[in-house]
């Protein structure tokens, strides 16, 4: 198979964070921003940052309606934090109005582990069926968690709360990928090289 080339959502978010390391596995990469940069992707990744913002930016561009086409058309797709919501088909704690992508069988609630200021790093246990599991040094910001699952949904991390709660912090369903956390600001490229490995699948 000829180098993959993964898109990264770049109207708003961790876009550097996601290219860099997505790089450094082996594939190229380029921003996304009009609907015409989506044509021949390969992959896309939908960033941490804010998910209300996100989705205003792209209804302004013309963006979201690729978007949600892309990803329901079998693109596979990362989303963390913010992007996890994105690919949501249903959000808890949303605002009015917002929309999002869709394409996983979930239910998240957004900012679930709280504020900014309760920004907390955890080692949570990563358990893909596709791979050997491992233990990831997840950075989670004003993150969500999973509600619900659908039946095709795999679960691959849950994270230990402090009052003892265990939620679901990764998902995995077909080709798409998605984690609460943030795993491009940690320089562990594990996640993301499992993700270039779904792409490669196709």
């Amino acid at each position: 198979m000829s180098i993959p080339t993964i898109g990264v959502f770049a109207l708003q978010g961790d876009v550097r964070e996601h290219r860099r390391m997505l790089e450094s596995c082996g594939v190229a990469t380029t921003a996304v921003r009009r609907p015409g940069e989506l044509a021949g992707l390969d992959g896309l990744v939908l960033p941490g940052g804010e998910s209300t913002t996100m989705h205003k930016l792209a209804r302004t561009f013309e963006l979201f309606e690729p978007l949600r086409d892309a990803v329901h058309d079998g693109l596979p797709a990362f989303g963390t934090c913010a992007g996890m919501i994105m690919l949501a088909e249903a959000i808890e704690g949303g605002i009015v109005g917002q929309e999002t992508i869709g394409g996983l069988d979930v239910v998240v609630r957004r900012n679930a582990f709280g504020r900014q200021v309760d920004s907390f790093e955890e080692v949570v246990p990563f358990a893909p069926s596709w791979a050997a599991p491992f233990d990831f040094p997840a950075t989670f910001i004003r993150a969500p968690w999973v509600e619900k699952v659908g039946d095709g949904v795999e679960v691959v991390a849950r994270a230990r709360l402090a009052d003892g709660g265990v939620r679901i912090v990764a998902v995995r369903q077909g080709s798409l990928l998605a984690t609460s956390f943030h795993p491009e600001i940690t320089g562990d490229r594990r996640i993301h090289e499992l993700f270039v490995d779904l792409v490669r699948q196709g």
